[in-house]
């Protein structure tokens, strides 16, 4: 293996510990840590194999193939000695593992990596105000964002679609602030900061590809009473999302924020035809109103 092989393969390492864990290396997992992310990309496999309608017996991993394979006899092996020599590791098991990840193959997974996020870029701190902790905790999850990227005018809409993306908020266990990362066409990637004041949510995001900057505001009322109830779950959020356009004009739009279950949960981004049967009826009678949920920001 060449030393670019190794780095593509930390790569991949660091993503699954992130994906899985929230830990940002792959030396912070423990072998039983690895065996836990081989059962998640299991059922993932196996579930898609269900999904196609594939009857032969789907193709797994052994229970210990990303500790001993990969992090034993790669890794570690590798920067304990540089000058080890390494065979590379089983291609089509690498891009069977990202695959279910939304990838198209391991070279996919490696091209749209190419960048590292940097969270520190993101500031959205308010001196003297006390952040909504509670608050921020019931955001921690996967949730799907829709929305309809509406022309300056609605005449010129040519194609009735709504975008889903799909993304995670979690609490960085080094730092304790508030992440948000969201796919986006072609696996492209968005990464921000999120944090709440009294009952108003805040979230800006950045790309790791272009700059193109994203905040989103909103609102929860009384939530403060809402709260005080341990049963209370958020389902789904409304936003206002405002961006930089490509011709430095800010472009408003409205999105809705709907809670998933992990287990079902796909980490990729869709565009479907407004009357899709995967949208909830309710977004659906929400993001048909174009003029209601057109902003004027002029």
């Amino acid at each position: 293996m060449k030393k670019e092989d190794i780095l593509h393969l930390e790569k991949l390492m660091n993503f699954l510990s992130l994906h899985f864990l929230k830990k940002n290396h792959w030396e912070d997992v423990t072998k039983t840590e690895w065996s836990y992310i081989v059962a998640e990309i299991n059922d993932l496999i196996i579930r898609d194999n269900e999904e196609k309608g594939i009857k032969k017996t789907a193709d797994i991993l052994g229970s210990n193939y990303l500790y001993e394979h990969l992090i034993i006899n790669k890794l570690k092996k590798y920067y304990h000695n540089e000058n080890s020599v390494l065979s590379k590791p089983n291609l089509a098991k690498l891009s069977l593992i990202v695959k279910v990840l939304g990838y198209s193959n391991y070279i996919d997974f490696i091209n749209s990596h190419t960048g590292a996020f940097n969270f520190n870029d993101l500031r959205i701190d308010m001196d003297n105000a006390r952040q909504n902790t509670a608050l921020l905790d019931r955001l921690v999850g996967c949730w799907y964002s829709y929305n309809r990227n509406l022309p300056d005018n609605p005449s010129e809409a040519k194609d009735n679609r709504i975008w889903r993306s799909a993304m995670e908020i979690y609490k960085s266990e080094t730092s304790g602030e508030y992440y948000i990362e969201r796919s986006g066409g072609d696996h492209h990637k968005y990464f921000g900061k999120v944090t709440a004041y009294s009952d108003y949510v805040f979230i800006i995001m950045n790309s790791n590809t272009f700059i193109r900057q994203r905040h989103f505001i909103s609102r929860i009322k009384d939530i403060k009473e809402k709260l005080k109830n341990p049963e209370y779950k958020l389902h789904e959020l409304h936003f206002i999302s405002t961006c930089i356009s490509f011709n430095q004009e800010p472009i408003a739009l409205f999105e809705i924020f709907q809670k998933a279950d992990r287990k079902t949960f796909i980490a990729d981004s869709i565009s479907f035809p407004i009357d899709s049967d995967e949208i909830p009826q309710s977004i659906i009678k929400q993001l048909e109103d174009t003029e209601a949920n057109r902003i004027d920001y002029r």
